[in-house]
């Protein structure tokens, strides 16, 4: 892969509403049904969601806490295709969407009761400053809380995905998810909690099932160019994608109706603020 290529691949683009939802969007979404119920947020709250993405986090927010329903969430990102996407699909009076920077958040000191984060910490140039910022907006009592994928573990998909990389071409082990993101682990994301200054710090794995109809259902979302992985697959020439594809095809755990079955696995933390 060439010099190019590979500085494309260490920064992932983010525009893309549609192609990011049937690549990672539709399994965040699940992973967010029990990160939220997990939380057990009291009714009547303030909610703030940093990265927002396309909005699964705060749409599922605003879905599933029927006897704890949200006053307001305030969902925030860096892209504003992603915003724009998100404004399209949600239509709830109760939420407003804002471009802005999760390093530096364009909203006042402790005015909200929960500061969330779905699969955006490990993407942010300076993570710690991100938890402070989380942890700056909420209340005293206040919850912060987040996950990310377990990229070196249980993301299978993108296991399976970067194993076959590395497989083919040893040197882009350099791009590897789970060695780029450490910080994607318990011990790690406590740490970063302990550090600024949360207390109460609770850890979890959440596992969700990613099933695909069959190999194209698994294969066609990379190429949509949205994401670590899809980038890298855009910038492969023909024959190499196609040599990528087929060593995937053979690896994978394909079922006898062509069906393939993996799990997807995301770490998730909660903290107060004193």
């Amino acid at each position: 892969m060439s010099a190019e290529a590979s500085t494309s691949q260490q920064n992932p683009i983010w525009a893309s509403g549609e192609a990011y939802e049937p690549f990672i969007g539709r399994w965040s979404r699940l992973v967010a049904r029990e990160f939220v119920a997990w939380l057990a947020i009291a009714t009547g709250r303030r909610w703030l969601d940093v990265g927002c993405g396309t909005g699964g986090l705060s749409q599922t927010i605003l879905t599933i806490l029927t006897t704890s329903a949200p006053t307001e969430i305030k969902a925030i990102d860096r892209s504003e295709g992603f915003i724009a996407y998100a404004r399209q699909k949600i239509d709830d009076e109760r939420i407003s969407f804002q471009v802005g920077d999760a390093q530096a958040l364009p909203l006042d000191d402790a005015s909200y009761d929960v500061a969330v984060s779905g699969l955006v910490l490990n993407f942010v140039p300076q993570p710690d400053r991100m938890v402070a910022e989380m942890l700056r907006c909420v209340k005293s009592a206040g919850t912060v809380a987040l996950y990310v994928w377990d990229y070196a573990g249980k993301m299978e998909l993108l296991r399976y995905f970067f194993d076959s990389v590395i497989a083919l071409n040893p040197a882009d082990i350099e791009h590897d998810e789970g060695r780029r993101f450490p910080i994607c682990q318990p011990d790690a994301l406590a740490a970063l909690f302990r550090d600024a200054g949360l207390q109460n710090i609770e850890a979890r794995a959440i596992d969700v099932p990613t099933h695909f109809r069959d190999f194209d259902d698994y294969w066609s979302p990379f190429l949509g160019g949205q994401g670590v992985a899809p980038v890298y697959v855009v910038s492969l020439s023909e024959g190499e994608r196609a040599r990528l594809r087929e060593h995937l095809r053979a690896k994978l755990p394909v079922a006898s109706d062509g069906s393939i079955h993996l799990v997807a696995r995301a770490w998730a933390i909660k903290g107060t603020r004193k």
